[in-house]
């Protein structure tokens, strides 16, 4: 009974949630999977790795092409930037795949944090 409680509390506050807080949480999530993985690097499979990997990726994916559209109504140089950001992940999570290496997943999840934290600040 509380388990479908919280559940339904949890899909009824995303449904309220803007934009941007639905951003933020997905990029505070995507964060803590890979903090997780690289705190148990040693103890955790390949798949667990790659699961956080994929997940981190395919929400960057989302991100950048979202951000870079033609619709996108945010600045070119903020563009720019989300694009440079999303290449930079890119690039590192092909690097952390195949040097199997826990240490190159704090420069993303540093900015996963960073940009979430920004998302959530008030704009002026």
């Amino acid at each position: 009974m509380y388990k479908q409680a919280a559940q339904a509390y949890q899909k009824t506050s995303q449904v309220a949630m803007s934009p941007r807080e639905l951003e933020a949480n997905l990029l505070m999530k995507a964060a803590a999977r890979l903090q997780l993985i690289k705190d148990e690097w040693e103890e955790s499979s390949l798949a667990e790795k790659d699961e956080a990997l994929v997940y981190n990726r395919k929400l960057w994916t989302i991100l950048v092409t979202s951000a870079t559209g033609e619709d996108s109504q945010l600045p070119q140089e903020i563009k720019n930037n989300i694009a440079t950001l999303g290449v930079f992940i890119f690039k590192q999570t092909i690097t952390i795949m195949t040097d199997d290496d826990a240490n190159k997943l704090t420069s993303i999840i540093g900015i996963n944090r960073a940009i979430a934290e920004g998302l959530r600040a008030t704009p002026e």
